[in-house]
């Protein structure tokens, strides 16, 4: 069966929308009927294994936290192998990790580069590799102004993820 990645965008952030990672899993082997689907941190990482289609997956996904929190989350659903693609496009080093911020576009992004000019620092840099936005920022994500700006900029929808993150969901794709 294929195995697939989702990520949650804006899920128990500052105690908003909040959706306990056990429902979560719940709700998930209800819509995929994996009874390994397995999460990471709260912020709405899954690893899971089903039929279908990614953007159906999102969608049934998006519906039933709707039905059961009562709220709308936007979800995206990456293949395997796209997932893995995303992590093999990062430019900067691994060892970066909390220093590297993956944005997972829900479409094509469209990198506004004056804006990126604008507001990064000499340290900092950023890379488009298909749907993904590598943000390198050495000084630190919370301390960066690019950070704060890159969803406007990216022109699409995002959902960040940092590097350990991304790193971790791979390596869970690895233990199915």
């Amino acid at each position: 069966m294929p195995k697939f990645v989702a990520f949650l965008r804006g899920i128990n952030v500052g105690g908003h929308r909040k959706v306990p990672m056990s429902d979560l899993r719940r709700l998930c082997v209800g819509i995929t009927s994996d009874p390994g689907v397995r999460s990471y941190i709260a912020s709405g990482n899954l690893v899971f294994a089903a039929d279908g289609r990614a953007d159906q997956l999102a969608a049934a996904i998006a519906d039933g936290i709707k039905s059961t929190f009562g709220f709308d989350v936007p979800v995206l659903v990456l293949e395997e192998a796209t997932m893995r693609a995303a992590l093999n496009s990062c430019p900067f080093p691994c060892d970066t990790g909390k220093l590297v911020h993956g944005y997972f576009c829900f479409a094509t992004p469209t990198l506004d580069m004056a804006g990126v000019d604008e507001f990064k620092t000499p340290t900092e840099a950023v890379a488009v590799a298909g749907q993904t936005v590598w943000l390198y920022a050495p000084d630190g994500i919370g301390r960066s102004k690019l950070a704060a700006k890159m969803e406007r900029l990216i022109g699409v929808a995002a959902t960040a993820r940092n590097l350990n993150t991304v790193i971790q969901m791979v390596a869970m794709l690895d233990d199915r």
